[in-house]
This record gives structure tokens, sequence and C-alpha cells, in this order.
């Protein structure tokens, strides 16, 4: 997808190195020293425009939050989002998500968040979908043990496949929602900009899975 260029973007991220990280690699194994206290840390990959952690972060200040996205314009508006809301316990990473466990040491990462992603319908592009096993192996180094993965989108091809693909990785499933808004078990539903904007055009699929104890 084409993002308009913001030419605010720059400037304003060049303002607040307090927030935003644009080299993660020189902080593996260190991301606690990025906030100020040492709690469990979740990611999301594919942040967007920053509404999901952000109301994350104000629901959970137990918790360290990470949003990683790639398109700089847009994580120059969540970066926005970030400051206003006066939140210590979340930042930005300007990366490709591909590349978390380049950037993230094995075990230090609590739960991952993968929201409404590029489903990439296209076979010959099956290996970037963010469920495909090629990613699963990444997330397998860098969580903790029973560590979680949740996955939330509207496309069903895109969520059929991603169940396959976690079963075949081996991962334990913890909850499977065919309609995530309509649920009446109490599962925390935080949503995104795009969830809040299409979510009446059909149903919400989501999927919360660990993997296994021993790989």
């Amino acid at each position: 997808m084409r993002v308009r260029n913001k030419p605010w973007a720059k400037d304003y991220v060049a303002e607040h190195p307090d927030k935003m990280v644009e080299q993660p690699e020189t902080l593996l194994g260190n991301w606690q020293s990025r906030f100020p206290s040492e709690q469990p840390l979740f990611v999301e990959i594919g942040t967007g425009k920053g509404q999901f952690i952000v109301e994350m972060a104000r629901q959970h200040p137990d918790r360290n939050f990470i949003g990683i996205e790639i398109q700089f314009s847009v994580i120059a508006a969540a970066l926005k989002k970030v400051v206003a809301s006066e939140l210590t316990n979340i930042q930005l990473v300007h990366t490709d998500g591909e590349a978390i466990n380049t950037f993230f040491a094995a075990g230090e990462v609590a739960g991952l968040y993968l929201n409404f992603s590029d489903p990439w319908p296209k076979k010959r592009h099956t290996k970037r979908r963010l469920t495909s096993p090629v990613f699963l192996a990444h997330y397998a180094d860098v969580l903790q043990p029973k560590g979680s993965l949740q996955f939330k989108t509207d496309n069903r091809g895109l969520f059929e496949y991603s169940l396959g693909s976690l079963n075949n990785f081996g991962m334990v499933f913890d909850g499977v929602w065919l309609d995530l808004h309509a649920a009446t078990d109490g599962v925390e539903d935080i949503q995104t900009e795009y969830e809040q904007k299409f979510s009446a055009k059909g149903p919400i699929y989501q999927v919360i899975a660990h993997f296994p104890t021993e790989k």
C-alpha cells in the first residue's frame, strides 16, 4: 500500500528520540533500558497509527509495549498518539518486523500482536504472510515459554491459512473466535483504527496461541 508522505514527519520524529527507535539491533537483549520500569514486554508488529498499542499501554500499566511499523509516515502518526498519551510504557520502532529475531533476544518477549496484517493473497507471496512458517520460527525464537501470539484479521482466507499454519507449526490454541465482536466470553477486544472502520462489513476473526514448551 502506498502511503502519502507527511512533510512534518521527519522533524517530529527527530524531536522525540526517547519514544522512537530506528536502529533496534543495538538494543538486542536490552529493551528494558528504554522504559522506566522493568516489566513484561509485549510487541505489536504492524502498529499502524498506534490506536491499539496506546490503549493497551493505558489499560495495562504493568506491561511494557513496543509497536513496530515499517511505513515512516504511518509510525510518525502513531508517535503523535504516544506523545499525546504521556504514557511511559510505550516505545515505537521504525523497521521491518520480519527481522524481529535480530533485535530481540531469545525469550525477551512475553507476547506478540498481529493486527490486520497484509493478507498477501497470491500463492507466490505466501512466505510474506506474518503467520507463515518463516515468521513463526522467528516468533518462537524471541517469545518466552508459553508467550502468547494474538492474531486478528477481517480476511477469512488469511485466517483459515493462519489456523493451518499455526497448527502445522505445533502451536497450542488458547482461543479461536469466528466473530470476535459478537463474543460473550469476556475476551479483551481493543480495536485498531482499521477495525473500527471496516468491522461493519463482516466478522472479525481472532486466534490466540502459544508455542509448546518443548520445541
